[in-house]
């Protein structure tokens, strides 16, 4: 054995041991490189984001309480930046991974992020939040399984499987995003891939993944696609839904699921059928055009082609939205629940504050934005939450431009709009209800960082307070995203109390990259390690704040 080995071998004892004497939770190492390479997914050469060498990029496999170490080398020539989605990271705004947060990895040099996996058992991905890198890959899988001691409501699969759907552009990001900065849409997508292929069914495509007879298997599906819902099936079997977005729900079955954009589902699927092959599917919903994308399962020892015919997708969001309805949060399940700081029984809680949040589109100079309540957001050169943690606030953004609410006849493209930072001041451990309202005829999903909340309602019309009535008080799943049909309205609800910088965006990416997003700063009252953690002392520093001395440390004590 060589010296240098020797002695890594010694400092990973040294670090088991020392991890063990203070009982911390274990560690998980990655690095990745990033790099351009050329694939033909939809066979059209083009550039894409690798991770690894992989398209899409490698899965993170954590556990509970891991603590996830990933040092990230850009190759890039651009700036980049990764955001963990649906990671509830408490504490900790400084490793969310977008513009508001953090300075973007330059090319040429990296990044380690440090984050942990707290008891959010379930599916989420990751995914590019700088520039339209999202439309070139760069995204993958991110599970996290349940300790040992700690039972989930279903028997252990045979197998573990994470399916990535999305829809895809054969234009590369470069021209997709010179698209949106010359004021045009980036338009509807060529194809849709699920793993980064779209098999040909002529009997050349290989399996992406294989099922024994009589074993079942765990499916997790994510949407990580730019646009589109995409409807997910399996030719003649039925799938048992068992969590979304790190909750596990009432395990109803079904033939197909709507997976909106930045959702994840997981489901149990049981090998029953004659052994042979099958089509997985995934079809653009709500558009005009239908795109599908397809995938062989392979049963092992299986006789047989996969057959032509496939299951045929539902028609009209009516059945997406009778599909909502039917989801419900596992109230008896024994596994650990999200939202660790409690409100579970959230249909209790006075709410303390409402905001009502319409999406609208517009021109402004001829060219395309999207806004929330007349306010489009534009990334300013300091990161907003650095800018507040420096205390030179006041001289990169202002709080509270945007209106809690905003009247109805307001919500067009013809009202006037401010571009600039948006950042909303939410006191701490506030119970907040949003209502999410589209008055567009296009279909929306939204996503919150850093927290899950109860998802208690998705109406078509205009919300107003007697709508409450309709809330689900009981058992909605808490979830981190949470679609709006057109001309509808969605409701959330949860408590603010994990301090920070929290993005609330569109997750359809041109939309986010035209404005269609915002900021919620929550401080605590108290300097405090109890509410949240310390600048990382690796921290890139940009703008305004790259020059300053650091301001004094968080403590325990305040």
């Amino acid at each position: 054995m060589g010296r240098g080995v020797m002695l890594i071998a010694v400092l990973c004892l040294w670090a088991g041991t020392l991890a063990s004497v203070r009982g911390e939770d274990p560690y998980l190492f990655f690095t990745w490189n990033l790099t351009y390479g050329t694939i033909s997914p939809l066979g059209v050469p083009q550039q894409v984001i690798l991770i690894n060498n992989e398209f899409p990029g490698p899965n993170i496999n954590s556990t509970s309480n891991n603590n996830i170490v990933i040092n990230v080398f850009n190759n890039l020539d651009e700036p980049f930046l990764f955001t963990w989605s649906g990671i509830q990271q408490r504490k900790n705004s400084w490793e969310d991974g977008v513009l508001g947060t953090n300075c973007p990895i330059l090319p040429g040099t990296n990044k380690t992020y440090r984050f942990q996996v707290k008891d959010q058992i379930g599916s989420y991905i990751y995914y590019p939040t700088t520039g339209f890198h999202r439309a070139a890959g760069g995204f993958g899988g991110l599970r996290v399984n349940s300790r040992l001691l700690i039972p989930v409501p279903y028997a252990d699969p045979e197998d573990d499987y994470t399916v990535i759907i999305n829809d895809w552009y054969t234009k590369s990001h470069t021209t997709l995003r010179q698209f949106l900065d010359s004021g045009r849409s980036i338009g509807r997508p060529d194809g849709v891939l699920i793993n980064g292929k779209n098999a040909k069914g002529d009997g050349s495509d290989q399996p992406l993944f294989t099922m024994k007879p009589g074993k079942t298997y765990k499916y997790r599906i994510c949407n990580a696609g730019l646009k589109s819902t995409l409807n997910f099936r399996i030719q003649g079997h039925l799938m048992k839904l068992v969590e979304m977005e790190g909750s596990h729900v009432i395990q109803n079955e079904y033939e197909s699921l709507d997976v909106h954009i930045g959702q994840c589902f997981s489901v149990l699927v049981t090998a029953d059928k004659e052994p042979k092959d099958y089509y997985m599917v995934a079809s653009t919903r709500f558009i005009k055009t239908v795109l599908t994308g397809k995938g062989i399962i392979r049963y092992e020892n299986g006789k047989g082609p996969a057959s032509p015919e496939l299951p045929a997708a539902p028609v009209g969001w009516a059945w997406s939205l009778n599909q909502f309805r039917s989801f419900r949060w596992n109230l008896t399940a024994s596994a650990a629940r999200p939202n660790p700081q409690g409100s579970y029984h959230y249909g209790s809680i006075n709410i303390t504050r409402t905001l009502k949040l319409v999406n609208s589109a517009h021109r402004v100079g001829g060219k395309l934005r999207y806004a929330i309540n007349g306010v489009s957001h534009v990334d300013a050169p300091t990161p907003l939450k650095l800018a507040e943690y420096f205390q030179v606030a006041d001289k990169v953004f202002k709080y509270d431009v945007m209106e809690d609410s905003i009247p109805d006849n307001q919500g067009n493209s013809n009202a006037e709009i401010v571009m600039q930072a948006n950042v909303k001041n939410l006191t701490f451990r506030n119970f907040v209800e949003i209502i999410f309202e589209n008055h567009e005829k296009s279909m929306q999903s939204w996503h919150l960082d850093g927290y899950s909340f109860f998802a208690v309602a998705v109406e078509p019309g205009r919300w107003n307070p007697e709508k409450r009535k309709n809330y689900n008080l009981l058992d909605a799943v808490s979830r981190t995203t949470v679609q709006v049909f057109p001309k509808s309205w969605a409701a959330i609800m949860l408590t603010f109390d994990n301090a920070g910088m929290w993005n609330i965006r569109s997750e359809m990416w041109e939309r986010a990259y035209l404005g269609q997003q915002m900021y919620v700063s929550v401080l605590s009252p108290e300097r405090s390690l109890r509410d949240e953690y310390n600048l990382p002392d690796n921290a890139l520093l940009c703008g305004l704040v790259k020059d300053l001395p650091k301001p004094p440390s968080y403590s325990f004590g305040g």
